[in-house]
């Protein structure tokens, strides 16, 4: 069950952590996993593991925040691999990295780093692979989103927030139009990770299962989305978040 023999599948921001263990996950189903990653030392390094396990992984670098190098990734995969099938937007923390600003003192180029990567990354690789899954007739799409987009969490996040949210609604939309050819656009609603300090404190209080997520859990939740078992599941957002407590 939840098998994805012969499948490629993309997956962004790769490199480590919680993407690797979405690639982790795909490629013990069977899939050909496309490491991708803004380093390329790092997507090399994370599919050299995969293949040494007995997967199939290959690495490709490319900026999601850069329409042509992602339309470049895109057409070296399908020139290497072959056509992806699945792809995982996973990558969404910009390269000057992470940060908890009060939106009084956040200035705009730091909004616009988090609706670049998250929201904007994730439309230019959707037209990039969306017209070879169509004429094929079958993909799916997986946006890795997080409870911010719903949930004011007082941590400074106000940017990111939105602009998980605005992907949300992207992928909401995007649904009605590629379902009629094979397609699913779906998303992963994350709630506490345990990939930063203190993350257990709070997953502790604001979880029924008394923990924070690991990339494990991700990666099983994305392995039945981009299944065949899950093609009448289209639209949705799945909340991955240990049964959190504040909705």
């Amino acid at each position: 069950m939840f098998r994805l023999d012969g499948k490629v599948a993309l997956v962004s921001g790769a490199g480590r952590g919680m993407g690797f263990g979405i690639a982790q996950a795909l490629a013990a189903q069977g899939a050909h996993v496309v490491v991708n990653d803004f380093h390329q030392d790092r997507a090399e390094s994370a599919a050299r593991q995969l293949r040494e396990a007995g997967l199939k992984a290959s690495a490709q670098a490319a900026d999601l925040t850069d329409r042509a190098a992602i339309f470049a990734m895109v057409e070296r995969i399908q020139a290497e691999v072959g056509v992806v099938d699945i792809f995982v937007h996973n990558a969404g923390i910009p390269a000057q990295g992470w940060g908890y600003t009060p939106f009084l003192q956040s200035p705009e180029s730091e909004w616009n780093a988090w609706l670049q990567l998250n929201l904007h990354g994730l439309m230019h690789a959707c037209q990039a692979l969306l017209p070879a899954m169509q004429q094929r007739g079958w993909g799916r799409i997986v946006a890795i989103n997080s409870d911010a987009a719903r949930t004011a969490t007082g941590m400074g996040l106000c940017a990111y927030g939105a602009a998980k949210a605005a992907a949300i609604g992207f992928i909401r939309n995007l649904s009605g139009e590629v379902g009629p050819h094979g397609v699913t656009a779906n998303a992963l609603s994350l709630g506490t990770m345990n990939n930063w300090e203190g993350s257990e404190k709070i997953a502790r209080k604001g979880t029924s299962v008394g923990r924070a997520g690991s990339p494990q859990d991700v990666g099983a939740a994305v392995s039945y989305l981009a299944s065949t078992e899950a093609e009448w599941v289209n639209g949705q957002v799945l909340p991955v978040n240990g049964g959190g407590l504040v909705a």
